[in-house]
């Protein structure tokens, strides 16, 4: 049987694993989840054969995109 996936629920607050995003982002992204790794789940989005990832409201406004490995 398929193992369901536990998605975090939308309006969920949840931390960015940031060693773990570090390759992958902007410098101006680290500086700032350096600063606070939190965000809000807004949104789910449909990633390339990695599942499926987490959209993020960070504390500033911004809109970022996250694997679900990358946030705890």
């Amino acid at each position: 049987m398929a193992k369901q996936a536990s998605l975090a629920r939308i309006g969920s607050k949840i931390r960015i694993n940031i060693e773990r995003v570090r390759d992958r982002i902007p410098s101006d992204l680290i500086e700032q989840l350096s600063e606070d790794p939190r965000g809000t789940v807004i949104d789910y989005k449909m990633t390339d054969g990695r599942g499926i990832g987490l959209v993020l409201k960070m504390k500033n406004g911004s809109q970022n995109w996250f694997f679900e490995d990358e946030v705890s």
